[in-house]
């Protein structure tokens, strides 16, 4: 079993930063990608971005590029979010998950950590 638990979220004005972090325990040598999503009020989940433990990176959606950045640290078992220029559209919950093969599922999930952008 793998557990994540995420940090860093908070209240935020526009136009101001944020990281995230995704913490990894228990057998993290089985995870070879991990996840960030994202969910609003109302809304359904949002794939963000993925890194693998290459480092390769998925592309980022069109609404949190050249803003968001993910970054993994192999040695401390964590994954990074790096938000910038933060819009109140980024509100939402913010979750982590694990993914132990190309293309599977994410098996993995933390318990989220909320984001709020507002003035």
């Amino acid at each position: 079993q793998v557990q994540l638990v995420e940090s860093g979220g908070g209240l935020v004005q526009p136009g101001g930063s944020l990281r995230l972090s995704c913490a990894a325990s228990g057998r993290t040598s089985t995870v070879d990608a991990v996840g960030w999503f994202r969910q609003a009020p109302g809304k359904e989940r949002e794939f963000v971005v993925a890194i693998r433990r290459s480092g390769a990176v998925t592309n980022y959606p069109d609404s949190v590029k050249g803003r968001f950045t993910i970054s993994r640290d192999n040695a401390k078992n964590t994954v990074y979010l790096q938000m910038n220029s933060l819009k109140p559209e980024d509100t939402a919950v913010y979750y982590c998950a694990g993914q132990t093969r190309e293309y599977g599922p994410y098996e993995y999930w933390g318990q989220g950590t909320q984001v709020s952008v507002s003035s």
